[in-house]
C-alpha cells in the first residue's frame, strides 16, 4: 500500500511539470502567434498612446477574407482623423485637409506596434525573450520582451493575450531602460460581425484615387553611409527640392522592419547648424556639417546611434548630384 501511495504522488506530482512544458510556448513561438492574430483574425482594439506630455486615444478595427483585408484607425480625439486599408490602398482622410489614396503595404500612423510584423525577419537582430505573465486590459497575458541584439536600437515589451494573441500593451524602452511611449489596449473585442461590418461600410466605400507617385530616381549617390546597426536595409533613395526654399536634398532611407530612419544631404549655408543632437520621444535628429555639407538623420534610433551613422557619411570626388536644374 505504501509504495502504491508513493508511486500515485510522484505521478500526481509530475503531471504539473508536463503541463507547463506543453502549455507554455516560447516567446517566439508567442510573437509568431501574435502576427498570425494581428492578420487573420476579425477584431476590434480601443487603446490610447501615452507619451511623456501627453495621452491620445484610437480605435482600430481589423477584418480579413480570402478576397479582402481591411483596416480602419480613427482618432478619438482633436479633428476628426481616419485611415483606411483595403488590401494594399491605403486612404488617409482628414478634416480641413485633401484625403489621398497611396499604395503601400503599411499603415503611416499610431498603429499599435508589431501588428502585422514579420517576427521571422526579426530574429536576426533582436533576441524574445520571455518574462512572464500578467494582467492587461483585463485580461490575462504573456509578457515578451524583445531586445536588440546590438544595443544601437530600441527595445519593446509587449504583453500578449491568452486567449486572442492579440497584443494588450506595448512598450518602447531606451537602452537604459527608460519607458519612451506606451500603447495601452482598454478593450477590445474579437468576432465574425465586425467583419461583416467593415465589409458594408468600407468594402466599397468611395475613397480618393490612388496617387501616381514618381518612382525613385534610377541615379546614385555620390555619398555613401559606411556604417548602420546590422539589418538595416536601404529601401528608398530620393532627390528634391524644400518647397520653402528651393534647397536641394538628397535622402535615403533605412529599415530593419521594426524601426525607420532616413539620411539627408543638402548643401551647407548661414542657416545650416553647426552641430544639433535632439531626441524628441522616440524621434531623435543628429545634423552637423562636413565638408561643404550638412547631413543630418532622423528616425527612431536611439540618439547616438543617429550620431555615429551621420558621421559615418563619406563622400566621392564627384559632388552630390543636388546641382540646380
Amino acid at each position: 500500500m505504501k509504495r502504491i501511495l508513493i508511486s500515485f504522488i510522484a505521478l500526481v506530482s509530475f503531471f504539473p511539470i508536463m503541463a507547463s512544458a506543453e502549455e507554455k510556448p516560447s516567446a517566439e513561438a508567442l510573437l509568431h502567434l501574435m502576427g498570425e492574430a494581428s492578420h487573420n483574425l476579425n477584431y476590434e482594439l480601443s487603446y490610447i498612446l501615452v507619451k511623456k506630455s501627453s495621452i491620445e486615444p484610437f480605435m482600430y478595427r481589423h477584418s480579413h477574407s480570402e478576397n479582402m483585408t481591411l483596416s480602419h484607425l480613427v482618432y478619438l480625439s482633436g479633428s476628426m482623423r481616419e485611415v483606411i486599408r483595403r488590401n494594399n490602398e491605403i486612404s488617409y482622410l482628414e478634416q480641413g485637409s485633401k484625403p489621398f489614396t497611396i499604395k503601400s503595404e503599411a499603415i503611416v500612423a499610431p498603429i499599435i506596434p508589431l501588428l502585422h510584423k514579420d517576427i521571422a525577419q526579426l530574429k536576426q537582430y533582436y533576441d524574445f525573450v520571455s518574462v512572464g505573465r500578467a494582467r492587461e486590459a483585463g485580461t490575462a497575458s504573456q509578457v515578451v520582451r524583445i531586445v536588440s541584439k546590438d544595443g544601437n536600437r530600441y527595445s519593446y515589451i509587449v504583453w500578449i493575450d491568452e486567449r486572442s494573441h492579440l497584443p494588450m500593451r506595448t512598450d518602447l524602452v531606451s537602452r537604459e531602460g527608460d519607458i519612451i511611449e506606451q500603447y495601452r489596449v482598454i478593450s477590445y473585442t474579437v468576432n465574425d460581425q465586425i467583419a461583416t461590418y467593415m465589409t458594408q461600410r468600407l468594402g466599397d466605400a468611395e475613397l480618393p484615387k490612388v496617387l501616381s507617385i514618381p518612382s525613385s530616381t534610377s541615379d546614385k549617390a555620390t555619398w555613401e553611409v559606411t556604417w548602420i546597426p546590422s539589418g538595416f536595409k536601404n529601401i528608398h533613395f530620393n532627390r528634391y527640392r524644400l518647397a520653402m526654399n528651393q534647397r536641394a536634398v538628397e535622402s535615403q532611407m533605412y529599415s530593419d522592419g521594426l524601426f525607420n530612419f532616413s539620411v539627408y544631404i543638402s548643401e551647407a549655408d548661414k542657416l545650416s547648424h553647426k552641430e544639433q543632437l535632439v531626441r524628441q520621444g522616440r524621434r531623435s535628429l543628429h545634423s552637423y556639417i562636413k565638408g561643404d555639407y550638412e547631413i543630418s538623420v532622423v528616425g527612431d534610433i536611439p540618439a547616438l546611434t543617429a550620431k555615429r551613422i551621420a558621421e559615418s557619411v563619406v563622400f566621392s570626388e564627384s559632388k552630390p548630384i543636388i546641382e540646380d536644374k
